[in-house]
Order: structure tokens, then C-alpha cells, then sequence
């Protein structure tokens, strides 16, 4: 079971500025919560070493890029015993952004980004199937993403 950490309004306060930007400096960080850089950084500090922050990063539109098809896919195994050796092949595709393992119909639930529909089509057939263990695949795709947002922080 994860361990959870108890953090404080300071803590809460830093990780909604610096969630709703990655690349906010320290010293305007430290400006909006009225406390020193030197404080601001050993906070971060902590917090990373605790594993509440768990690294930044950029993020990049992939439709800016070419992926303009975006799907789910459940995927059925042979026995849940295989998970492992599945999760292990289904890391070798690029395409694939996310992956859970689940309850309910599908074994895992990945996202996974196309350049098109018959790049999509490629990867099922070509790639996805392939991977021994899977029995079968459902195919969503995604006509617009709503929303993508964060967790606040409270």
C-alpha cells in the first residue's frame, strides 16, 4: 500500500503554483508565499524526496506533431498471469502513452497515439496482436479531448 505524507498549506501552496507551471522560478514561487528561495528549495527538495513530486516535464501537443489519431484499447489476456510479460512488450511501443491494469472487462486500458487511422490499424494489427498473451483488443477512438487537467491540490 503507498505511503501518503502529511504536507502543510506551504507545501499545498507551492505544488498548486508549480503544477499549474512547471517552469515558475523558485523566486517567484518563494514571492507568492512569502517565504525566502532558500525555503522554497529545500520545500521542493523534500517534497521530491518523498515522492510527492516525481520530476517536470514538457508537454508536447501531438497533434502539432503528427499523431492526430488518439485511442483507448482494452485489452483481454489469455490469464492474468501474463500481465507482466504484456506490460513488458506493450513498453516497446512508442505509440503507447499511458497503460493501466484494471478491473472490470479489460485486463489493461492504454492510450495510445496514431498518426492516422491506418497507422492506428498498423499498430493493432502489426504490433498490438502480435504480443502473446493478448486474446483480444477493443478499439476506442477518441473524436476530442475534453478536458486534461492536473489534481488539485488540497
Amino acid at each position: 500500500m503507498e505511503e501518503s505524507f502529511q504536507i502543510d498549506d506551504l507545501d499545498r501552496k507551492i505544488l498548486s503554483l508549480i503544477t499549474q507551471n512547471a517552469r515558475i522560478p523558485y523566486l517567484e514561487v518563494a514571492r507568492k508565499c512569502n517565504v525566502s528561495g532558500a525555503a522554497i528549495h529545500q520545500r521542493i527538495q523534500k517534497l521530491t524526496k518523498l515522492g510527492i513530486i516525481t520530476g517536470s516535464k514538457f508537454t508536447i501537443e501531438p497533434k502539432k506533431i503528427g499523431y492526430k489519431t488518439c485511442a483507448y484499447i482494452g485489452i483481454f489476456l489469455d490469464k492474468a498471469s501474463l500481465y507482466k510479460d504484456v506490460l513488458d512488450e506493450l513498453k516497446k511501443i512508442p505509440e503507447i502513452t499511458q497503460c493501466h491494469y484494471t478491473t472490470g472487462n479489460y485486463s489493461i486500458f492504454i492510450k495510445i497515439y496514431a498518426k492516422d487511422n491506418e497507422h492506428l490499424k498498423s499498430i493493432l494489427s502489426d504490433k498490438l496482436q502480435a504480443i502473446s498473451g493478448i486474446a483480444r483488443t477493443e478499439t476506442f477512438i477518441s473524436l476530442e479531448e475534453g478536458f486534461n487537467r492536473v489534481l488539485p491540490v488540497e
